[in-house]
């Protein structure tokens, strides 16, 4: 066993104090890594590196994972139009895991023999992080001072405040929790059922007023252009989320159970994840059978739970993964959204692989006769015609 340690850093109040606390109360070499999944600018990145280093560790690692997020996390929340419990597009429980991975990565380099988190010992979170290390690094010792603790934040800024560190340390009203996917917001509002998060809770404002039409391409399922400009997914959703947020699209509260068994409240706001599933969604009306429709909802129920549970390394997920890609080979074209004051509508899509353009919808059908139908109902209706010839006492 050596004393070095790993810890996940986000420049936090609860991070912060980990760096210190480990340094002089567990006699640890402390190495610090933040995961930047779409949540941190560049400056943003370089002032964590800064409070890392001062406050003792030995050395900061940045690492960019947002392309390996969206690549095997995002892309298939697209494709499953995961919205957890018809609400929530998992915008930063999808993360964890994914940061849990790369801060391994790290542990290993270094062959540190701990690895540390911030976490509280109330929420998810800690679940997600330490069942992520204790499958893939079962050798590694965990360590979660706050959630050991069950500190304060007045006792972590005490503490801090007596080791040299005055940091400003202002409580915000409000817990943001900012990726690529979208932001989650918690306050005081989402601990009762009967309170709601007010217009000043949410980061982006709502500054526009009006109709916009947006056009979306997809090819194989991934968003890929704006209005007939080539984009990146990334990009396209970090795009789509600047046109629609000052809309004040996109918020939203979620009610679920949590991984360890209590009921949850958090509001959110996802403008891009919310238009891209739902125009994704009424594409793949357009284009796959109804079979594929009905069977491809139950997997991707049980994906989105899984990685709202942390149980992405469950080999079931690449199973479900490896059907979502198969069902995606004609998921292609444009859909038609109109953005207005938090609220948006999907209108319309164009695609080659349309099935409407092929059958007939109205007054009347070109591939069927009125016999036909006739014949078709009676044979629909023969098995319960005979259950009922049976069961003539039943009342209906």
């Amino acid at each position: 066993m050596n004393n070095k340690v790993v810890l996940a850093f986000s420049g936090g109040l609860d991070t912060s104090f980990c760096v210190p606390y480990l340094t002089n109360e567990k006699n640890l070499e402390v190495h610090t890594v933040m995961v930047n999944t779409g949540g941190f600018s560049a400056e943003e990145e370089s002032e964590i590196r800064k409070r890392a280093l001062s406050l003792g560790a030995k050395t900061h690692t940045t690492i960019n994972a947002v392309e390996t997020y969206y690549e095997k996390g995002i892309k298939y929340l697209i494709f499953g139009n995961i919205l957890k419990n018809s609400t929530y597009p998992l915008s930063v429980s999808s993360e964890r895991v994914f940061q849990a991975i790369e801060v391994l990565k790290l542990v290993k380099k270094l062959g540190a023999a701990n690895v540390a988190h911030g976490s509280t010992g109330a929420g998810n979170d800690q679940v997600r992080f330490d069942i992520v290390f204790n499958i893939l690094a079962p050798e590694v010792n965990i360590i979660a001072p706050i959630r050991e603790l069950q500190i304060t934040r007045k006792e972590e800024i005490e503490y801090l405040q007596q080791h040299g560190f005055n940091f400003s340390w202002e409580k915000s009203k409000y817990s943001i929790n900012q990726g690529i996917w979208g932001t989650s917001i918690g306050g005081v509002e989402t601990l009762k059922s009967h309170t709601y998060l007010p217009e000043e809770a949410y980061p982006s404002k709502k500054v526009k007023d009006g109709k916009m039409l947006v056009k979306i391409g997809f090819e194989k399922g991934e968003p890929v252009s704006i209005d007939g400009q080539k984009l990146s997914p990334i990009d396209l959703i970090y795009r789509l989320r600047d046109i629609a947020s000052p809309y004040g699209i996109g918020r939203d509260t979620h009610v679920g159970d949590t991984i360890i068994g209590i009921k949850g409240r958090v509001g959110f706001e996802a403008a891009a994840p919310l238009i891209i599933i739902k125009a994704h969604h009424l594409l793949e009306k357009h284009i796959l059978t109804k079979s594929q429709l009905y069977w491809k909802e139950q997997l991707s129920n049980w994906y989105g739970q899984f990685m709202h549970e942390a149980q992405y390394l469950d080999p079931l997920m690449r199973n479900i993964e490896a059907f979502l890609d198969d069902t995606q080979k004609n998921v292609t074209g444009e859909v038609l959204v109109e953005l207005m004051p938090y609220h948006f509508n999907v209108l319309a899509c164009e695609s080659k692989y349309d099935m409407m353009s092929v059958g007939e919808y109205g007054e009347k059908s070109t591939s069927l006769t009125g016999d036909d139908i006739v014949g078709f109902t009676k044979v629909l209706a023969n098995p319960l015609k005979m259950y009922y010839t049976v069961n003539k006492e039943e009342e209906i």
